[in-house]
């Protein structure tokens, strides 16, 4: 073994194919652009609707949720820097196959409720910022469908990721709510806010606090996904080991202070009424706070700019990951069909466009608030994978390995795994539209896996499972 392998490995790195490129800056940058999106963007309103003008609480409890989740992630992202995330981890803790192909589908699964929830989110405001009737409910969901068929469009072509242009959009992103929290000091110092509202806690349907706080937590959660995304850079970072665990706690503290931040003066702004009724909250706030100032009329479109992404994203790894378990013969295999053109899985594209197209038109039909379900669902799905990553964190304790590697202390994947299993179950007050969402995607999911094993069986003589989890699994790139 070299000398400059020898260093390598006492800094926790393993050799690996891809250059590791990544400072501490451009990885704080990439983990606060993975977490900042749609959610606080869209569910302000939302969550201030089911808690009362305490809407910073349910904030605060996501961002101490997913703290101690991000631990986990820490211990086993620099003790198995590969990237198929949280599918990688199920598969190494259990070794059941279907458990990893469900966890696998869970997150594509979350991966598209979360675009659908982008792409209303985006619709409203363009409607806003255009001055069309955002109230309109049939407007609103043709310019969702018609969003998420020009990103169908895009993912088809052929997108190619790059850290660069993760930094412009997290600038453009970050730029939306620093505006709002400009706004909120200005509409302070102008004596146009009151903060007594942001200690008074109110259920619309009569719910105790903590009821009231857990419920609202189910949404306020949507918000801070995006931050497991990041173990997929590992084999890209310098020194894993050491940059790894500071920028990611330094990237969720982030974001969890801008987020109560804005809950904080968009309450004290707005009256919870108000807020609650519409899907673009932070338009709402500047417009009320400061309704001579120009930025009004580009916020709008900064948040369609923001939720754009997010949604690109999402798609993107929806169907990469649909065509993986495809190429695994875990899914039919014309989930896997490449286009000879485009080299795109151009089947698995079409299939996740077409359920979040069903998605939008079926949640907007039986639901009066489809930006709340849809984040809400995102959520359920992720904390019930965060619940098994917590798990396997104490079970892969037992696989020892010879490099140096970041370690969590034993009690926070053990408060990690019973916070994001309780926050999975009904006691929290969530709304039981998100348990029937979450419940027809996995469904979908377990009749293609029986109808696959069905075939593999009957027809080829051969066992369904995952062949290689390490190879087909990657890019769990979820964000919210």
């Amino acid at each position: 073994m070299s000398q400059a392998v020898e260093t390598a490995e006492n800094q926790g790195e393993v050799q690996t194919e891809l250059k590791r490129v990544m400072g501490p800056k451009l990885l704080l940058l990439f983990i606060v652009g993975d977490i900042l999106g749609t959610g606080v963007y869209a569910l302000t309103g939302d969550v201030a609707a089911e808690v009362g003008g305490a809407a910073w609480a349910p904030f605060l409890v996501a961002f101490a949720i997913a703290m101690v989740t991000a631990f986990s992630y820490l211990e086993l992202v620099t003790k198995y820097p590969q990237a198929a995330g949280a599918a990688l981890y199920t598969h190494k803790a259990f070794g059941i196959h279907f458990l990893t192909f469900m966890v696998c589908f869970t997150v594509m699964c979350s991966g598209i409720t979360s675009a659908s929830t982008a792409s209303r989110a985006f619709a409203s405001n363009m409607a806003k910022g255009f001055g069309w009737d955002a109230d309109n409910s049939n407007l609103v969901v043709m310019i969702a469908l018609g969003f998420m068929l020009l990103v169908a469009l895009v993912n088809f072509r052929g997108v190619g990721e790059s850290v660069k242009a993760n930094i412009v959009l997290t600038c453009v992103e970050l730029s939306g709510l620093l505006l709002v929290i400009m706004v909120g000091f200005y509409a302070l110092f102008a004596g146009k806010t009151d903060f007594s509202r942001t200690m008074v806690f109110d259920s619309p349907s009569d719910k105790s606090a903590f009821l009231a706080v857990t419920a609202a937590t189910s949404l306020a959660f949507f918000a801070m996904v995006g931050f497991e995304d990041s173990v997929n850079m590992a084999e890209e970072t310098k020194d894993p080991v050491r940059n790894f665990p500071k920028m990611m706690i330094t990237g969720i503290g982030m974001t969890g202070v801008i987020y109560i931040l804005v809950a904080l003066f968009a309450v004290a702004i707005v009256p919870v009424g108000e807020l609650g009724d519409t899907d673009t909250p932070l338009v709402k706030v500047v417009e009320r706070a400061a309704p001579d100032v120009p930025i009004k009329t580009l916020l709008p479109f900064i948040s369609m700019f923001a939720v754009a992404n997010s949604a690109l994203i999402n798609m993107l790894m929806s169907s990469r990951l649909l065509y993986g378990m495809a190429r695994q013969e875990v899914l039919p295999p014309v989930l896997g069909w490449v286009h000879k053109g485009r080299q795109t899985p151009w089947v698995a594209i079409i299939f996740t466009t077409l359920i979040a197209f069903g998605l939008i038109i079926v949640v907007t039909k039986n639901s009066g608030d489809v930006i709340s379900a849809l984040g809400g669902t995102t959520a359920l799905l992720l904390l019930g994978v965060f619940t098994i990553v917590n798990i396997a964190v104490l079970v892969l304790r037992k696989d020892t390995i010879n490099r140096r590697h970041f370690t969590t202390p034993t009690i926070l994947p053990i408060i990690g795994a019973l916070t994001c299993a309780f926050f999975v179950t009904p006691l929290t007050g969530r709304d039981t539209i998100q348990y029937e969402i979450a419940g027809g995607l996995l469904a979908i999911g377990v009749v293609l896996w029986a109808l696959t094993w069905t075939a593999n069986r009957f027809f080829f003589a051969k066992r369904t499972y995952l062949r290689d989890p390490e190879q087909y699994l990657g890019g769990d790139k979820t964000t919210n």
